[in-house]
C-alpha cells in the first residue's frame, strides 16, 4: 500500500553533502547558489501568477527534493523551476494553464537578463518545444518522488505556537522567516514543527522578546535545541550571502527567451584554427566550482604550454596563419547574414500576422455593425406592418358601427311605414262601411 499523504522526506548531512550535483564536479557553493535562484525564480512566479503563498512554497519544497536526488549539471533550474510551479498549483488547488506559466518566466528571463521584452508567440516552434519540455520535467518530478507530493509546512505551526507562548507581536516577523527558510535546505532536513520553533526563536532574538526556559518551552512542541541552534544558523548563513545569480551548469540549454542561438541556427562545427572551448566537465577551467590550488596551478601550466606551443605553430606556418582570419570572417560574413535575414523574416511574419489580425477583426466590425442595422431594420419592419394592423382594425370597427347605425334607421322607417299603411286600411274600412249604410238608408 502507498500512502499519498505521509511527509517522510527527509536526508542526513551526509546524504546532502553526496549528493548527485557533488557528485557531478558542482561544489557546495554553486549549488547553493542555484537552490537559492530556483526558490527565487519560483517566488517571483508566484507573485506574477496570482498565487497563494501556499503554492510558492509548496513548488520551493518540490524544487529542494527533486534536486537531492538529481543533478544540476543534467536539467536545467529555470526549467525545474517552471515545472515544479505548474505542479504545485495543481496540488494546491489553484491551476494555471501551461501557456500563462511559460509566458511569465519567458518574461523573468527578459528582466533579468536585460534582453528586449518581446511576447512569446504560441504559434512558433520554440513555445511548442517549451511546452513539451514543460511537461517532460513535470513527468520527471512525478517520477523520483514517487507520486508522493505531500508536503507539510511551518507556517500552520507558527501561529499556534505564538499563541500558546502569548507572544503575537513575533507572527509577522515569524512569518517572514518561515517563507525565507524555504530557500534553503531545511525543508529536507528537518521537520516542519522543528523549523516553526527555531523561525520562532530567531524572532523572539531579534525582538529581544523572552521566552519560558524552565521547563524549556520548546519539548512542549516536540522540538530539541539543536535542531532550534541548526535552524538559526542556516538562516544567518543566507542573509548573509549576496544576491543569487544564475550559472550555467547544465549541459543542455535551458532558455525561455527566443533570442538564444540555439533556437535560430543549427549548432556550428568548430572552424580550423579556432581556439576549442573546453568541455562542460573540465575541472580546470569549469565555472561550476572552485578547485584545489595544485589543480589551479597545473591547468594554467598546462594552457601557458598550449599557447607557447600554438605561438610556434604559426610563426612556422605565416601564409595558413594569414589565411585563417580571413576564412574565419568569410564564414562569419554568412553566419551574421543569415542571422539577420532570419530576424528580417522573423519582423516580416509578425507583421504579416498583425495585419491580418487587424483584417480579421474590421472584417467582424463590419458584420457586426451590418448584423445590427438588419436588426434594427427588421424591427423598424414590424412596428410599421403592427401600425398598418391597427390601422386595419381601426377601420374595420369604425365600418361596423356604420353598418349598424344604417341598419337601426332601416329599422326605424319600416316600422313607420307599416304604421301608415295600417291607419290607411282602417280609414278605407271605415269609409266603405260608411257608403254602405248609406245606401241601405236610401
Amino acid at each position: 500500500m502507498i500512502y499519498t499523504a505521509i511527509d517522510t522526506f527527509y536526508l542526513t548531512d551526509e546524504q546532502l553533502e553526496n549528493s548527485p550535483s557533488r557528485k557531478d564536479g558542482i561544489d557546495i557553493a554553486t549549488e547553493t547558489t542555484l537552490r537559492i535562484y530556483g526558490c527565487d525564480l519560483i517566488q517571483e512566479s508566484g507573485i506574477l501568477l496570482r498565487l497563494p503563498q501556499a503554492v510558492m512554497a509548496t513548488g520551493q519544497v518540490l524544487f529542494h527534493r527533486f534536486y537531492c536526488k538529481k543533478t544540476f549539471a543534467r536539467f536545467n533550474v529555470k526549467r525545474v523551476a517552471a515545472s515544479c510551479v505548474w505542479l504545485a498549483s495543481k496540488l494546491e488547488e489553484s491551476p494555471r494553464k501551461a501557456r500563462q506559466v511559460l509566458v511569465v518566466f519567458h518574461r523573468m528571463e527578459c528582466r533579468r537578463e536585460n534582453l528586449p521584452i518581446e511576447h512569446l508567440d504560441t504559434s512558433l516552434k520554440k513555445y511548442v518545444e517549451l511546452k513539451a519540455d514543460l511537461v517532460r520535467t513535470e513527468r520527471h518530478l512525478l517520477k523520483e518522488m514517487g507520486f508522493i507530493c505531500h508536503v507539510e509546512h511551518p507556517h500552520k505551526f507558527i501561529s499556534n505556537y505564538l499563541r500558546v507562548l502569548e507572544t503575537p507581536e513575533l507572527s509577522q516577523e515569524a512569518w517572514n522567516l518561515a517563507n525565507d527558510s524555504l530557500r534553503t535546505t531545511l525543508c529536507v532536513r528537518f521537520k516542519s514543527e522543528v523549523v516553526a520553533c527555531g523561525v520562532v526563536y530567531a524572532a523572539a532574538r531579534r525582538f529581544q522578546v523572552p521566552l519560558p526556559e524552565n521547563p524549556p518551552w520548546w519539548k512542549a512542541f516536540d522540538a530539541d535545541k539543536s535542531g532550534i541552534d541548526e535552524v538559526c544558523r542556516v538562516l544567518a548563513h543566507l542573509y548573509s550571502l549576496p544576491k543569487a545569480q544564475y550559472i550555467p551548469v547544465c549541459k543542455d540549454g535551458g532558455s525561455f527567451t527566443t533570442s538564444n542561438k540555439s533556437w535560430d541556427l543549427s549548432p556550428q562545427p568548430p572552424r580550423e584554427g579556432s581556439l576549442s572551448v573546453p568541455p562542460a566537465n573540465d575541472n580546470n577551467t569549469s565555472p561550476r566550482g572552485t578547485s584545489t590550488g595544485a589543480n589551479q596551478e597545473s591547468g594554467k601550466d598546462a594552457q601557458s604550454k598550449g599557447a607557447s606551443d600554438k605561438l610556434n605553430d604559426s610563426k612556422k606556418s605565416d601564409g595558413e596563419s594569414r589565411s585563417l582570419p580571413i576564412d574565419g570572417e568569410s564564414r562569419e560574413e554568412p553566419l551574421s547574414k543569415s542571422m539577420s535575414e532570419h530576424k528580417t523574416e522573423a519582423s516580416e511574419e509578425r507583421d504579416k500576422n498583425e495585419r491580418d489580425r487587424d483584417r480579421s477583426k474590421e472584417k467582424e466590425r463590419v458584420k457586426s455593425r451590418d448584423r445590427d442595422r438588419g436588426r434594427e431594420s427588421d424591427r423598424e419592419r414590424e412596428r410599421e406592418r403592427e401600425r398598418e394592423r391597427e390601422r386595419q382594425d381601426s377601420e374595420r370597427d369604425r365600418d361596423k358601427i356604420k353598418d349598424r347605425s344604417h341598419r337601426s334607421r332601416d329599422k326605424g322607417h319600416g316600422e313607420k311605414s307599416k304604421h301608415h299603411s295600417s291607419r290607411d286600411r282602417e280609414y278605407h274600412s271605415s269609409y266603405s262601411s260608411r257608403e254602405k249604410d248609406r245606401r241601405r238608408h236610401h
